[in-house]
């Protein structure tokens, strides 16, 4: 009875556990999935070598109030902007001609990272629920420096911050409710 009970406690903690994991796909995933349900698109677009790309998934996707939201909210896409992977995306398909599956460290990058203007890593994309591009965002950044950026796309309220006193005005009176 004693193991029973033990490794029902077990269980639990563990779907806890990845109940608090971002739900990763790629962006051809994304796509076809906001064809049936409209949603926006998170992507983190990292590489294999890169150390604040570690820290991020680490430190801020590993946040159970990043998880949930961004799980809730978006479609989280996880792209190699130094892959191989094949990209559909607008009547267009993209590609990394260069990659090199040998090579260690950096490779060639991707077409796809070229086009949503990803020239650092880490750099997080947004698009909205018809797959049209809004904005990179570059750098690693902590749960609640990160939050202000899910909720202004979520929210649509980007839509309504058209200049820089508009934004500083927002962050002002932004309330972060996310844990450290």
């Amino acid at each position: 009875m004693k193991k029973l009970i033990f490794f029902l406690t077990f269980l639990s903690a563990v779907s806890a556990v990845q109940a608090q994991e971002i739900n990763w796909m790629s962006m051809n995933e994304a796509l076809e999935a906001q064809k049936k349900e409209p949603r926006k698109i998170f992507v983190d677009a990292y590489t294999t070598w890169c150390g604040p790309c570690k820290l991020l998934d680490k430190n801020t996707f590993g946040n159970k109030d990043v998880a949930n939201y961004i799980n809730k909210h978006y479609y989280a896409v996880k792209f190699n902007a130094e892959g191989n992977e094949v990209v559909k995306y607008n009547d267009k398909v993209f590609k990394n001609p260069n990659y090199q599956a040998d090579k260690k460290g950096r490779n060639s990058v991707h077409e796809f990272a070229l086009a949503m203007g990803v020239n650092a890593y880490p750099t997080m994309v947004f698009f909205d629920e018809k797959g049209k591009f809004l904005s990179p965002l570059k750098g690693y950044l902590t749960p609640q420096k990160l939050e202000i950026f899910l909720k202004v796309f979520a929210s649509n309220d980007y839509k309504n911050v058209t200049t820089e006193e508009d934004w500083k005005a927002y962050q002002e009176n932004f309330e972060s409710k996310f844990s450290g």
